[in-house]
């Protein structure tokens, strides 16, 4: 992927609990980690996310996005990220208003705005995800805004209208025929055109 182009690697966590599936956890990012030097973003779609904040610094990710939803105290969350010297991100899900993080928006390093619910690939993207990018932009112009979820060459154009400046794609790059480096150039050119 970064051969291809990507700048970051976004690392799916999941537990089980927060969400239905499981994936991977400290372990395997600190397998990826002797391979690499890209900047390995961690999405933690897990329930109590303090708890696993130090074990993922240990593995070697660089930023650590937690679900506004699975934490009582984001605030300190926050500060914890930040205190183990990892960049702090915070997503929340279709259903949630983007009202709940702009209590401790200027304290983040970026917002991820779900276009899908979390915790399945392969889902169609909410393009009525988009106002809540739009609103974020406009109060955040320098903070990056994260969308995931159904990005694809046909999608790509409507996030980065909306201000979107950091993009995940998962099944629209592993696909069987897609070309990977040009499909990351030209999500990248979407966003420096808009």
């Amino acid at each position: 992927m970064v051969d291809a182009g990507a700048d970051w690697l976004h690392c799916d966590v999941m537990d089980g609990h927060f969400v239905p599936n499981i994936t991977i956890g400290a372990p395997v990012i600190k397998s990826l980690r002797k391979h690499t030097k890209a900047f390995l973003d961690c999405h933690m779609m897990v329930s109590d996310p303090e708890k696993w904040v130090n074990d993922f610094k240990e593995a070697g990710a660089d930023s650590y996005t937690f679900h506004v939803e699975a934490t009582k105290d984001p605030h300190a969350l926050i500060d914890q990220i930040h205190n183990a010297g990892m960049k702090a991100a915070v997503s929340i899900k279709p259903k949630t208003g983007v009202e709940v993080v702009l209590p401790f928006a200027d304290k983040l390093d970026m917002i991820l705005i779900m276009t899908v619910e979390p915790g399945f690939g392969g889902q169609a993207f909410m393009e009525d995800m988009m106002p809540k990018v739009k609103e974020l932009r406009s109060r955040y112009p320098n903070l990056n805004i994260q969308v995931d979820g159904g990005l694809d060459p046909k999608t790509i154009d409507k996030a980065a209208e909306a201000g979107a400046n950091v993009i995940v794609a998962g099944s629209s790059l592993f696909k069987e025929g897609i070309n990977v480096k040009d499909t990351i150039a030209l999500f990248k050119k979407s966003i420096r055109d808009h």
